[in-house]
């Protein structure tokens, strides 16, 4: 674990864009449990976090289109509330970071680490702003 003084920027980086930050499990469990779609922003210190996720992620909440809620974990330091994130990812492997959405509590999408690492935060936001229109989009009856 670093420095909390270390991490307080990169986290008031995606808190600063409108996203709640979630350190306990209770927490995560409580923001997952409301109705309709959820972005879950695993966080993390590393580069590709700090150059491509975390600007793609505030690029891509500026979208007409946006989930219901946004949350974050910071993954290394709350590691409770991470793991809580994690076990919403059924069946993918742990990565740090990454972008979720969640639609009543299940997983819809999800960006791991290899997308991520291989992007720029435009094209990172371009690829969220896609799912936000498929995941996230009201229905009329």
């Amino acid at each position: 674990m670093y420095p909390e003084i270390m991490v307080i920027p990169m986290r008031e980086e995606l808190t600063r864009a409108g996203i709640k930050e979630t350190r306990t499990a209770a927490e995560v469990d409580a923001a997952v449990a409301q109705p309709g779609t959820t972005l879950l922003v695993v966080n993390s210190i590393c580069g590709c976090a700090a150059g491509k996720m975390r600007p793609g992620v505030r690029l891509a909440l500026q979208h007409t289109t946006r989930p219901d809620q946004a949350i974050t974990v910071f993954a290394g330091q709350d590691r409770e509330a991470t793991e809580k994130a994690r076990s919403y990812f059924v069946g993918q492997p742990p990565s740090s970071p990454a972008v979720a959405l969640l639609r009543d509590g299940k997983l819809v999408y999800l960006m791991q680490r290899s997308s991520i690492e291989t992007s720029t935060a435009p094209a990172i936001a371009q690829e969220l702003t896609r799912a936000f229109d498929e995941f996230c989009s009201k229905t009329t009856a």
